[in-house]
């Protein structure tokens, strides 16, 4: 039997593609996405992605959201007890559950913190993407038929006028020799609106950017009223 696998989702192109990974797997099936969600602003932390546009993704994924919410001033210690409060919900909703997965790249403290806290809660971690080289992943995702968007930019690594570009060859080529294709140094995140792991892309209309913190240039995607619509307009 497969073993059933909890995925760690923030609506952007490297938790895509790790499901679409792990889809291809006949040993581990994913019973659902995990996103952690900011109180009062109903979006994903760090990557401000909208609850519905999250909530489209899973459905577009065929697979149920499980959201953790957490307070806009967090510190690890509350941030890891309301998670703690979310895996018991979900080792009740699906019994023998303990693995989760997330689509980490390269970035070794960052695997072995998720490692060492999640082994304290009882959990098994899965990476299905990393180690990737990541220009050659990032081309391979673009090629593959994902779609994606930048939705947030650190200013501190590239310009704000990468907020609200496609995730395509070009965006790749513009991108500063010292900026990580895949964006896994945190330069920048991107919201998924296509990709072979859904059944059908999502209909996203691009708002407006802002500058929050003096540094993350945000670009707002909405769902289109019209969802018989399949292309990201401006």
């Amino acid at each position: 039997m497969s073993t059933p696998v909890l995925l760690s989702w923030s609506g952007g192109k490297d938790a895509a593609w790790a499901l679409h990974h792990l889809q291809q797997r006949d040993d581990v099936h994913v019973v659902a996405l995990l996103t952690t969600l900011t109180e009062g602003y109903q979006r994903a932390s760090m990557q401000g992605v909208r609850l519905d546009v999250l909530q489209a993704q899973a459905d577009a994924a065929g697979l149920p959201l499980l959201p953790s919410w957490i307070p806009q001033a967090c510190d690890n210690a509350l941030y890891l007890q309301r998670m703690t409060a979310t895996l018991h919900e979900a080792q009740q909703r699906w019994p023998g559950l303990e693995t989760l997965a997330f689509g980490d790249l390269l970035l070794q403290d960052i695997r072995d913190w998720r490692t060492q806290q999640y082994a304290a809660l009882g959990w098994k971690t899965l990476f299905p993407l990393f180690g990737s080289d990541t220009l050659t992943l990032a081309q391979t995702m673009i090629d593959g038929g994902l779609r994606a968007q930048l939705c947030c930019v650190d200013t501190q690594h590239i310009t704000a006028s990468f907020a609200g570009r496609a995730f395509d060859r070009s965006l790749l080529a513009a991108l500063p020799t010292a900026v990580d294709a895949c964006g896994e140094n945190g330069e920048f995140h991107t919201c998924v609106s296509d990709g072979p792991m859904f059944s059908h892309p999502l209909a996203l209309t691009q708002g407006e950017t802002v500058l929050r913190d003096s540094r993350y240039a945000y670009t707002d995607f909405c769902l289109q009223a019209d969802a018989g619509a399949s292309a990201v307009t401006r």
